[in-house]
């Protein structure tokens, strides 16, 4: 069976085609185009601003027009991270689903399903001619991955409604009403480029097979950092031995947790055998650390020949104290909602650059404004001590609870309605781009709820089935009762 044929129909066949078109941050084209091509090959009304967003509009159910206009919000692009065995271009190469028992997954790559199941949900809402609805809206958003920066620039009069239902979220029987904001923070190295010396062993050493994650959703959850262990193995050797670092690159996403790195480095030959009983220690004790947690971890040590050159001393020796003293993780969790982590970092990148650069790229959250401009700032305090030019991203605000709002209440009557339970009501610590659209639009009330996905933003990225039936009957009932208001 082919995910086009699971049940709902509708939405699964809006996803198959949504998982045949690349669809990179910053690299929209190909699926805003599909987008436009849809909604006229269905005489839908279609817009698009400046910067790339898209927005189709569909009138009410005959009787209904004086309902509110309920906006569908969704973001087209995705995360694209692979394993490193993996051959997959993400400009080019459709996504390979394939159906796991009760979880649509994807060969050796990220699926897509953040946000490409709300995509899809949304275009279902459009072509459904038997569902009962108030005036609509669906806005899909650029480059929300690399910084929401879609919603950040809006077009002027893109979105009319007063309801917005974010359908970006993770785990069914949650709704979500609130969400951390964001800052990214950079530290460049700049550093000169040495002779390797003669008489050296060359080697290096890899670390892969890690869980990595959402920085958000999951870095309360005590992975392991790719960038964090090949770090502290070099800083070992070199508290004992002179040690010539030639290349060390890790991570690749802001909001990823780093799943994969490596570092090239020379040792002296009359060292090199008390170097790899160390790399032999340190992989069965970091092992041991993460037992239960990282269940495949790959720590892996091999010679390579001799570069050509490597990266000077002083700045060698700072990049690799700075990288392995940098905060990471959970910074504090929420007085005001137990379990829910308030602030946090993410180790996200370290990246070698061609103009003898190496950029260290972080990415810090929180739900207090001021506790992001802490973190933030204590994370460029480290980088500064370390000799780095350090800079900031616009960053993005939080979404703060409203627990009077009534297309919470709506949403949240409509599940029980329909499944017998009370959903949760929970704030999420990733970045929704609903605190972006208050700040724009101050009356809007919003809420965000989706299907249960795992592994976002990683190649374990799954989504389960049963769950995305679900999610479309309470979206059509919240549409339904919001008609009927």
């Amino acid at each position: 069976m082919e995910i086009k044929d699971l049940k709902p129909e509708l939405i699964w066949q809006c996803f198959d085609e949504i998982t045949k078109i690349p669809r990179p941050s910053c690299h929209e084209e190909k699926i805003r185009e599909f987008l436009v091509k849809f909604a006229k090959d269905h005489d839908i009304e279609v817009k698009t601003d400046k910067v790339g967003n898209v927005v189709m509009r569909k009138a009410a159910t005959r009787g209904h027009e004086n309902a509110p206009t309920v906006i569908l919000q969704a973001h087209m692009d995705m995360v694209c991270e692979k394993n490193s065995d993996v051959e997959h271009d993400f400009m080019k190469d459709p996504i390979q689903t394939y159906i796991d028992g009760e979880w649509v997954k994807a060969k050796g790559t990220t699926l897509g399903a953040d946000n490409g199941i709300g995509v899809a949900a949304a275009m279902a809402v459009m072509l459904d001619k038997d569902l009962v609805h108030g005036p609509l809206e669906a806005l899909f958003t650029v480059n929300e991955e690399i910084g929401l920066e879609g919603a950040q620039n809006i077009g002027k009069d893109m979105i009319t409604g007063t309801m917005l239902l974010n359908l970006d979220s993770e785990d069914d029987g949650e709704i979500f009403v609130g969400c951390a904001g964001g800052i990214d923070t950079t530290a460049t190295f700049t550093y000169n480029r040495s002779c390797t010396p003669e008489h050296f062993k060359y080697m290096k050493i890899s670390v892969s097979g890690l869980l990595g994650g959402h920085s958000g959703g999951d870095i309360h959850l005590g992975r392991a950092n790719a960038n964090k262990l090949v770090s502290r193995f070099m800083w070992e050797c070199s508290q004992k031995w002179d040690i010539c670092l030639c290349t060390i690159e890790g991570g690749n996403l802001r909001n990823a947790i780093p799943r994969e790195a490596h570092a090239v480095f020379g040792i002296h030959t009359d060292q090199h055998a008390e170097m790899m009983k160390a790399i032999k220690r340190f992989a069965t004790e970091v092992t041991a650390e993460y037992a239960g947690v990282e269940p495949s971890m790959n720590i892996k040590i091999e010679e390579v020949e001799r570069p050509e050159y490597c990266i000077d001393s002083d700045t060698s020796i700072a990049l690799i104290r700075a990288v392995y003293s940098a905060p990471h993780g959970v910074i504090s969790m929420s007085r005001d909602l137990p379990g829910l982590v308030e602030t946090s970092t993410n180790l996200a990148s370290v990246k070698m650059k061609d103009d003898h650069k190496i950029v260290v790229t972080t990415s810090q959250r929180s739900s207090v404004e001021s506790r992001k401009e802490d973190i933030a700032g204590i994370v460029e305090a480290h980088f500064q001590l370390a000799g780095a030019d350090v800079t900031h991203s616009d960053g993005y605000p939080g979404w703060a609870p409203n627990m009077k709002s009534p297309i919470m209440q709506i949403s949240a009557d409509a599940y029980e309605e329909l499944f017998g339970q009370k959903p949760a009501i929970k704030a999420i610590h990733a970045g929704l781009e609903c605190g972006l659209f208050l700040a724009k639009y101050p009356k809007l009330d919003m809420v965000s709820f989706g299907p249960t996905m795992t592994g976002v933003h990683s190649p374990d990225e799954q989504l389960l089935i049963p769950t995305v039936d679900k999610f479309w009957k309470h979206l059509c009932k919240v549409l339904e009762k919001v008609a009927n208001m």
